[in-house]
């Protein structure tokens, strides 16, 4: 494979852009451009700064630029006229020449670049390794918590159903309190209710049960007998009066009466 051709595929491999080789830069090039010996090239804002101190040194690859014609500011897109005349007059072997040197300065730019590439791609591709060596240990330790997790869950569960029979029974427990409570609120308020109505009839009725009351004491009075006067008291003076009155009144005592039948049967019994 000739030269030529070898800087037609750089060409087609870079899509006939160069781009700028300083480290962090890296962006494509356009307008003017700084070219070294070396073979690097930089664009115009960094190879202004980089070469404007002396001694300059490439930042690619830190080779010393002490020559005349070591750093070159050249345009990347000329004028017709300047192709035109640059390679003027020369001799074909010197501009085949230079052609060469300019095609290497491709070539050498697009190996660079593949480089840079594939060394980006080692780099990457052994990232990527480590990223799927941590990731398979996070995977590895999340199945681990997961599993334990897994068993949380069903322990969980287990307490959970064991909680859902104690609230069940506690539940019926309490409902059968709850009806308890309710009957026996309703028997106090039967009661309650009842010994209401009881004061309220008492009340009611206490002046009926006074007159009622009078009413008995008069009846009871009514049937009891009257008792005859007492004619022998109790005291010492009261047979003395008794017969004092009877005395008074020209009657004999009662000791001096004597019965007719007594009388009778005195007069026929005979005497001894």
């Amino acid at each position: 494979m000739t030269l030529w051709h070898q800087s037609v595929m750089a060409m087609s491999l870079c899509d006939d852009t160069l781009l700028c080789n300083f480290p962090k830069c890296r962006s494509k090039l356009s307008g003017f451009a700084w070219v070294t010996a070396c073979s690097h090239v930089f664009c115009d804002q960094h190879g202004s700064g980089e070469f404007s101190r002396s001694p300059a040194t490439c930042p690619a690859c830190s080779s010393a630029l002490s020559g005349k014609l070591d750093i070159v500011r050249t345009e990347l897109s000329p004028s017709e006229e300047y192709k035109a005349m640059v390679l003027a007059g020369l001799r074909p072997d010197v501009v085949l020449d230079i052609c060469a040197r300019a095609l290497a300065f491709w070539s050498y730019q697009v190996h660079q670049e593949r480089m840079y590439q594939e060394y980006s791609l080692s780099r990457a591709e052994g990232q990527l390794k480590q990223m799927d060596k941590l990731l398979t240990q996070q995977n590895q330790s999340r199945e681990l918590e997961l599993t334990s997790m897994r068993g949380e869950i069903t322990s969980l569960k287990k307490v959970m159903e064991e909680y859902k029979r104690k609230y069940s029974e506690v539940s019926e427990r309490l409902m059968e309190r709850n009806r308890q409570y309710q009957k026996l609120q309703g028997l106090y308020d039967s009661l309650r209710l009842r010994n209401m109505v009881v004061d309220v009839g008492e009340r009611d009725t206490q002046p009926q049960t006074g007159h009622q009351d009078l009413n008995h004491a008069a009846a009871s009075q009514q049937a009891t007998p009257l008792r005859s006067p007492q004619l022998f008291s109790r005291r010492p003076d009261a047979q003395s009066r008794f017969f004092s009155c009877l005395e008074a009144d020209g009657a004999k005592p009662f000791f001096q009466f004597r019965s007719p039948a007594r009388d009778r049967g005195r007069s026929f019994v005979s005497k001894p």
